[in-house]
């Protein structure tokens, strides 16, 4: 039985409890991030830390992370649990104030909640076949930049594009890709550009986005980061995806049409080993 984190407190699973009133729970008031693990260390931590502040603060939190007591709290999970692959959940809440109530008390205190999930990342069947993708609009709340825990409408379409055969979904606005249910897209152009959309309100500022095109750079591969349409990632020689769970996963398949030759192409899968090997490298 894993040990968990809930405001203070190291507890068993099925211990962990918070309030019914909690905000998280009734409105979706919360922000999350999650961090990977690689032989015991952390992936990019500081990185994701960075975000939560960013998150918190777009939201009006007054809940402000102690990313040193994080740090610590993360590493003591990791150790209880034995994890030597896997991902740290993290989550805040706005917290409860006694009953529910549309407006919001900046007084509540905030709900803290950690655990781990053990789960194999290097050795992934998935990123060696290549992923199915399939489109739908976006129609997400307009502030996807923010890490928040409104995460349904993703969950309808990732388990939608499961029952029909493919592994996730990419969603579409105003004719342009946004980002995956869970990661951010990218397609690689018949000149070996990569192109991944710009940083905007439009898609979560990824942590794994901001690595794998440093790594990009350091391959002195040309990147641009722009609007590109449904007919371009038909017509692209590669696509990927990337994310803290899955790194870089490349695309075989969206909406039916073979991307390149229907098989990972030969930039995501480089991506993918050098990003492994940057950030294992450089895990705390």
């Amino acid at each position: 039985m894993r040990t968990v984190y809930v405001n203070g407190q190291y507890v068993p699973e099925n211990e962990a409890t918070i309030s019914i009133f909690d905000r998280s729970f009734l409105f979706a008031d919360g922000v999350y991030e999650v961090t990977s693990v690689l032989d015991g260390k952390l992936i990019d931590f500081n990185g994701h830390m960075t975000r939560l502040a960013r998150s918190l603060s777009e939201l009006g939190f007054t809940y402000v992370p102690d990313i040193d007591e994080l740090l610590a709290v993360h590493r003591e999970l990791v150790k209880r649990n034995n994890v030597t692959e896997g991902l740290v959940y993290l989550q805040v809440s706005r917290g409860s104030a006694g009953d529910r109530d549309f407006a919001i008390n900046k007084d509540t205190p905030a709900t803290l909640v950690l655990f781990t999930q053990s789960k194999s990342l290097i050795k992934s069947a998935l990123a060696e076949r290549g992923q199915k993708i399939l489109t739908y609009p976006d129609v997400r709340w307009r502030r996807s930049d923010i890490k928040t825990v409104q995460l349904l409408y993703a969950s309808l379409l990732k388990t939608e594009a499961a029952a029909k055969g493919a592994d996730d979904a990419w969603m579409v606005l105003d004719g342009y890709i946004t980002e995956g249910s869970s990661n951010n897209a990218y397609i690689v152009t018949k000149d070996n550009v990569i192109v991944t959309r710009q940083l905007s309100n439009d898609i979560l500022h990824g942590i794994t986005r901001k690595a794998v095109l440093k790594c990009a750079d350091e391959l002195q591969l040309k990147v641009e980061e722009r609007l590109f349409t449904v007919d371009e990632v038909l017509n692209a020689k590669e696509a990927f995806s990337t994310s803290a769970s899955a790194f870089v996963c490349p695309v075989a398949e969206v909406d039916g049409t073979k991307i390149g030759d229907g098989k990972p192409g030969p930039i995501a899968k480089r991506l993918r080993e050098i990003y492994i090997e940057a950030n294992r490298a450089a895990a705390i």
